[in-house]
């Protein structure tokens, strides 16, 4: 054979066998539409973008080991290659002239269902895809259908579950049954028939952050139904998704139905579709139809990001063992997981993925720390995240970054110093980590405006305007340098209790005794609880079956939280130029202004406390932190103190150039400190 011939031959050897390692899990891609991003204008030096929609068709083997933690796959109906299917969607962001591209994708993790690719001017290729199972189909949403299990016989596999309804409008016979409680969840799980002679409704007078329940009452058994009674008096017509209750919902009690549920969905498989979705787009060539990969042959490094809820998927996902792919090599380089502090239950039987730490709700049972920890406390073995990809040697570089809402109303607190709060837990040399001090949940609206906006939603406080944009761009360039040309980012920047900055919230509270306006926080913190669901529950994986519900709370654990100053804001971490030119106190808590929960933490929602524009405004309200014209002076004053916070960050790259120059443009025309009339003011 000539040697040109040869190397053909070997060549195409060489493609044939890495394909089916590539791709071998998903079996065919859609392509349902292609369009220009923003009218075909070009994003930079990548040019314009288009977007390509579709849906990906998967199979995921049972006897593969890197499947076997996906709690009821071997529950899951087969295909005849014995596979469980699965169908997602999505959507691929690329440039039209791939030879702009960076060799980079951006795999962003969907929260919720919602979410969209972005063109980007480095070039990079943005993708997003459906995990979440138990999302119904819709137009707006990348989601995801995966089988439902049942026992070796082919009956249905039944469980209990909880679901829990407040703040009812006077008159209210009916309301939709949810299982999550954020946002707008997707329905419950059907009930397993409609009699529910062992299921139990109570309405409660009051309830405690710790789950503590007073003032409990029985609802008779036929007193309520599963049923519509909106237009056919009580008993109603029978729905599976609806409670009716005989008389109405009281508005001031909660209510708490416990019943019996049936058909849990293979939520796991939404783990594995992401490792193989991925997967297919970093390398394979075409599907096995002979549908081309649109990105085939661009791709080098791919980095995932995600927010809160999607945050906790990429924890789950590194944790649980996914990042390794069928060829043994890690799926993503890189992760930066945000504003996330627990892992989402979407392993486990009648697991609820759409929960947010609210009352009763998994998340926080795993290991949730990348450093190893044994939690004696709550009796566990040494764990860490990263234990699986440590083992396979896939795990990426990884970036965190939270705020102050994590710590009050996401219960981070034994991210970083595990269940005792007794000491700090080390990062392993592969994470970075990042604290916006002072910032809501997600951060604010920025901008150097001095009046206070609204109050968010039933909450008592004006909205946090801190902001964490800036700060998450800079720090997503760095992982992304990191990633393609192993330049080390920044040194992790956040709260250590060795050096005294985190401390027990009753010394937070003192601060703010002396501050109008402000309130007593310690009673708004969401505490972390130790829970037992029961003997099913894996618990350093989160996975197996929740049997309890609700669950049984065994103790209040210690909780920490950042130091703060003299003014009440947070004194450590990477602070935005608005924080450190401040207006006013930018606080990681709020307060619910009414109903059931008054007076409680306003879920993760942070409040805002401007400060007094001139000293005697300040003395009038006896307000002990000076004012905008004690600080700065003058408009000028103020400017120069946001322009030396925007070089400095600069300099520690935390802040990229253009933002640096946007931000000082910002001071320049805002109305702090400025005299009336000035030109150029806002």
């Amino acid at each position: 054979m000539r040697p040109t011939v040869a190397r053909l031959v070997f060549v195409l050897l060489a493609l044939a066998a890495a394909a089916p390692r590539a791709s071998a899990q998903v079996t065919r891609i859609e392509v349902l539409s292609r369009e220009p991003m923003a009218a075909g204008q070009a994003a930079g030096a990548a040019g314009s973008y288009e977007i390509v929609r579709g849906r990906i068709h998967g199979e995921v083997d049972v006897a593969d080991r890197r499947n076997a933690i996906i709690q009821d796959l071997a529950l899951a109906p087969r295909n005849a290659r014995g596979r469980a299917e699965y169908v997602a969607t999505f959507a691929l962001a690329k440039p039209v002239d791939m030879a702009k591209a960076s060799g980079v994708l951006i795999y962003s993790v969907v929260n919720r269902g919602n979410g969209a690719p972005q063109a980007s001017a480095d070039g990079h290729v943005w993708l997003v895809s459906g995990w979440q199972g138990d999302l119904p189909p819709a137009p707006d949403k990348q989601t995801i259908a995966v089988p439902v299990a049942h026992r070796t016989d082919g009956t249905p596999i039944t469980g209990r579950m909880i679901a829990r309804f407040a703040n009812a409008a006077p008159g209210t016979t009916t309301l939709p049954i949810r299982h999550a409680t954020i946002g707008n969840p997707p329905p419950a799980y059907p009930p397993a028939g409609l009699e529910q002679r062992d299921a139990r409704l109570i309405s409660v007078g009051s309830e405690t952050t710790a789950g503590v329940q007073r003032d409990v009452r029985d609802v008779p058994r036929g007193d309520w139904a599963l049923a519509d009674c909106r237009t056919v008096p009580f008993p109603g017509t029978p729905d599976p998704t609806q409670l009716c209750v005989k008389g109405g919902f009281d508005p001031k009690r909660l209510y708490q139905l416990a019943y019996t549920v049936q058909d849990p969905l293979v939520l796991g498989i939404g783990l594995a579709a992401t490792r193989d979705i991925t997967a297919f787009f970093r390398g394979a060539a075409a599907d096995a139809h002979g549908t081309p990969n649109p990105v085939a042959g661009a791709i080098r490094h791919v980095v995932a990001i995600g927010d809160s809820q999607s945050g906790n998927f990429i924890r789950t996902f590194i944790h649980l063992g996914f990042n390794e792919g069928a060829d043994g090599r890690a799926i993503w380089d890189g992760a930066f997981p945000r504003i996330a502090a627990r892992q989402t239950p979407i392993n486990v039987r009648f697991g609820v993925p759409g929960g947010a730490a609210g009352v009763f709700e998994a998340g926080s049972e795993p290991a949730i720390w990348w450093g190893g920890y044994e939690d004696r406390v709550r009796g566990r073995r040494r764990a860490s995240l990263l234990d699986r990809c440590t083992a396979s040697h896939t795990c990426p570089k990884i970036v965190e970054a939270f705020g102050s809402a994590e710590f009050w109303g996401l219960r981070m607190s034994p991210d970083l110093v595990g269940t005792d709060a007794r000491a700090d837990i080390p990062l392993p040399a592969n994470v970075r980590r990042y604290y916006y001090p002072g910032t809501t949940h997600g951060g604010g609206r920025g901008g150097f405006t001095v009046d206070a906006a609204a109050a968010p939603a039933g909450c008592t406080l004006p909205a946090n305007p801190n902001p964490q944009a800036d700060t998450t761009r800079a720090l997503t360039a760095a992982l992304v340098d990191w990633v393609v040309r192993d330049t080390a980012p920044p040194e992790s920047r956040y709260p250590r209790l060795a050096r005294g900055e985190l401390v027990r919230p009753a010394t937070v509270a003192a601060v703010f005794a002396r501050i109008p306006g402000a309130r007593d926080p310690a009673p708004l913190l969401n505490p972390f609880l130790d829970y037992d669901f029961g003997p099913g529950l894996v618990l350093n994986d989160l996975t197996g079956v929740l049997a309890m519900a609700p669950p049984r709370v065994k103790r209040v654990m210690p909780a920490l939280v950042p130091r703060v100053g003299a003014d009440g804001n947070e004194l450590d971490g990477v602070a935005s130029v608005l924080h450190q030119a401040p207006l006013g106190t930018y606080l990681g808590w709020n307060a619910f202004a009414d109903g059931f929960f008054k007076d409680q933490g306003c879920g993760f929602t942070g409040g805002y406390l401007p400060f007094a524009r001139t000293r005697a405004e300040r003395e009038a309200r006896h307000d002990p932190r000076p004012s905008l014209e004690e600080r700065y002076q003058t408009h000028a004053g103020y400017v120069r103190a946001v322009r030396a916070a925007a070089e400095a960050a600069v300099t520690d790259r935390f802040l990229l150039s253009a933002d640096a120059a946007r931000l000082i443009a910002e001071a320049e025309r805002s109305e702090v400190l400025a005299p009336a009339g000035a030109a150029g003011v806002r």
